[in-house]
C-alpha cells in the first residue's frame, strides 16, 4: 500500500531533457518562493512573474503527483526552465496542496486548495491575468482535470495537460486494479464508496462542450494508471466536441520515459500550448 501511494512520481529522463534548457538572460522573472496562500503549512507556492507583466499575462499552474498523499511542488521544478524559455511572458505558479491521509482524505480539500490558490493570486498585487493552463502529473493531473471540468465556474481555465492522470473511478478496468482501493481510501476515506461519491471525483463525468482543450500523455506500461483511463476520457472529450490530443507511449511507464519519448513529449506539449493558450 505505502509502496503505491508514496511512490515517487519522477520522470528522470524528462527532467534531464528539460533541465538542459537555457533561460534567455533578457527573460528573467521575479521569483517568489514559499509564498503562503493559506494558513496550513502545506498551502505554499512558488511564483515566477515575468518582468513585462500586466492584466493580460497568462498563467501556468503546476500540480505535482504523489498519490494524493505524498510529493511536493519540488517534483515539477524541472518544468520551470522549459516554460520560462518557451513562454517568457507567462507567469508560473508551482503549488503544493494539503496531503491526504485515511483520516483526512483528499476530496474535497485538495480541490478547495486549488480554488484558494487561484483566489489568492487573483486578489494579490501580482499584476497578472486570470487565464490559466494546468499542467498536472498523476494525482496532480487528476486534480487539474477535476477542477477544470467541474469547479471552474468562471471558465478561466483555457487548457489542461494530463500526464498519467486518473480520470474515471467508475472505469470497471480501473476498479479491478490491485491499487484502486488505496486510491479510493486516500481520495474519499473508504475503499467501498457510495456511487455518487465515486462519480463526483471522476473528471471524465464532468466533461461538457465548454470544457477546455486537453492534452493527454500516458504510458502503455504504467503499473498504476491503466490506459483505459485515457481512452475513456478521450471518448468523453470527443463526444462533447472538446479539442483534445492523446499520446500513448507504448513502452512508457508512470512518466518514467526514455529520452526519445521525453523529447517527443516536450515538442507535443509546447505545440499544444502555443496553439491553444
Amino acid at each position: 500500500m505505502q509502496k503505491f501511494m508514496k511512490a515517487e512520481v519522477k520522470a528522470p529522463f524528462i527532467q534531464l531533457f528539460f533541465s538542459t534548457s537555457k533561460e534567455h538572460p533578457t527573460h528573467q522573472t521575479q521569483v517568489l518562493l514559499d509564498v503562503a496562500y493559506g494558513n496550513d503549512p502545506e498551502q505554499k507556492m512558488d511564483l515566477y512573474l515575468p518582468m513585462r507583466r500586466n492584466e493580460d499575462t497568462k498563467v501556468f499552474i503546476l500540480l505535482h503527483g504523489g498519490g494524493w498523499s505524498g510529493g511536493s511542488r519540488d517534483r515539477l521544478h524541472y518544468f520551470i526552465p522549459m516554460l520560462r524559455e518557451e513562454f517568457p511572458d507567462h507567469a508560473i505558479v508551482n503549488m503544493d496542496y494539503r496531503l491526504a491521509s485515511f483520516e483526512s482524505p483528499a476530496f474535497p480539500k485538495q480541490v478547495q486548495d486549488v480554488e484558494t490558490a487561484i483566489a489568492f493570486i487573483e486578489e494579490g498585487n501580482y499584476n497578472i491575468g486570470n487565464q490559466y493552463t494546468f499542467i498536472g502529473m498523476s494525482a496532480g493531473a487528476h486534480l487539474a482535470m477535476l477542477y477544470s471540468y467541474r469547479h471552474d465556474m468562471h471558465r478561466n481555465v483555457k487548457a489542461v495537460c494530463s500526464i498519467v492522470g486518473p480520470s474515471d473511478f467508475t472505469d470497471p478496468f480501473y476498479v479491478s486494479h490491485p491499487y484502486y482501493q488505496y486510491a479510493a481510501m486516500y481520495l474519499l476515506g473508504h475503499s467501498k464508496s457510495h456511487e455518487d461519491a465515486v462519480f463526483g471525483i471522476s473528471p471524465a463525468n464532468f466533461v461538457n462542450p465548454l470544457s477546455p482543450p486537453t492534452i493527454l500523455f500516458y504510458g502503455g506500461k504504467d503499473p498504476l494508471v491503466p490506459r483505459s483511463q485515457a481512452e475513456r476520457l478521450k471518448a468523453k472529450l470527443d463526444a462533447n466536441g472538446v479539442y483534445n490530443e492523446y499520446y500513448l507511449y507504448e513502452n512508457g511507464g508512470h512518466s518514467k520515459w526514455e529520452a526519445s519519448i521525453a523529447e517527443n513529449f516536450r515538442t507535443k506539449l509546447v505545440a499544444f500550448i502555443k496553439a491553444k493558450f
